[in-house]
């Protein structure tokens, strides 16, 4: 794959107020992400700025070069209470050309400086380089990794995740981190109809991040709204062309039907229950007033 187009911008606020979700406040130091992921809902962030989401989702990256500034200005005011704050809902903060901006680093450094905790979502070994400020951050205010992984099969993985590096690769991510007493755990999502669903499929991601010591496992599934949809239909009539018609079924909306939700559900907490993902390695735990303001 060719580099992508780095567009870089200057922003004037960094934190976003969230509604509806379990986290109040975002930050997504890009728009747009290298790895192209089919399956990815934040596509429609570029129709947004009448981009192509499905085209030029991973080939136009917008770099929000003074992100880090603008964010110790928004933490530094006396309203902030530091509360959680979730760091890459939209993008992931540590695809590659992070390598060379070094914003998502850079507003690690603001959180720390704030003792504002977060919780980071990512699919990229790159933030082991980060470890030692993920590691100051738990000792004064917490943090919470969750490493991406939709299936330990690296043949699909490379099908849906086209840049991203292999699954074995991400957990040992997982392991390092843990190891280091930063609370990090495993993100099995999304979970795809006919492609990973399977029991053994998700055995084998459950299984694989308990030997990893992820301190817990999240699932989620598959979420076709604007964008990713016709994203997502592509990859199917050119890679699975057998499953567009039952797709076409199951997806008549945005969600799967909520009785092939409930039936995966109980799939994930069967494997669960059996397997027993729990911390294997101390965590590190952040001051007591940290713990109360987060929870404001």
């Amino acid at each position: 794959m060719d580099a992508p187009e780095v567009v870089e911008i200057r922003v004037k606020s960094v934190l976003n107020r969230v509604a509806g979700m379990a986290f109040r406040w975002s930050i997504n130091p890009y728009r747009g992400c290298i790895h192209g992921c089919v399956f990815c809902y934040a596509r429609r962030t570029h129709w947004f700025i009448e981009e192509d989401g499905v085209n030029a989702w991973n080939t136009r990256i917008f770099a929000k070069v003074n992100a880090p500034e603008v964010l110790h200005a928004e933490l530094g005011r006396r309203s902030w209470r530091r509360e959680r704050v979730a760091l890459g809902t939209s993008t992931d903060p540590y695809q590659a050309i992070e390598g060379h901006y070094r914003i998502t680093r850079r507003i690690l450094e603001v959180c720390v400086r704030t003792r504002t905790p977060l919780s980071i979502v990512t699919r990229s070994q790159l933030i082991e380089r980060d470890l030692d400020l993920l590691v100051k951050l738990a000792c004064v205010a917490g943090v919470t990794v969750a490493v991406s992984v939709a299936t330990v099969d690296r043949s699909v993985a490379r099908e849906i995740e086209p840049t991203v590096s292999p699954p074995q690769r991400r957990l040992d991510t997982v392991r390092r981190l843990a190891e280091s007493g930063v609370r990090t755990g495993v993100l099995l999502a999304p979970i795809l109809p006919r492609i990973t669903d399977d029991t053994a499929s998700l055995a084998r991601v459950l299984e694989a991040a308990r030997d990893a010591g992820a301190a817990f496992v999240h699932h989620g599934m598959l979420y076709l709204g604007d964008v990713t949809r016709d994203a997502y239909f592509a990859y199917l009539e050119r890679r699975r062309p057998e499953l567009v018609p039952r797709y076409r079924e199951i997806y008549a909306g945005t969600y799967a039907p909520r009785a092939l939700a409930r039936e995966i559900d109980a799939r994930v907490a069967a494997e669960r229950a059996r397997v027993r993902c729990a911390p294997r390695f101390p965590e590190i735990q952040p001051p007591v007033e940290a713990e109360q303001l987060a929870l404001l």
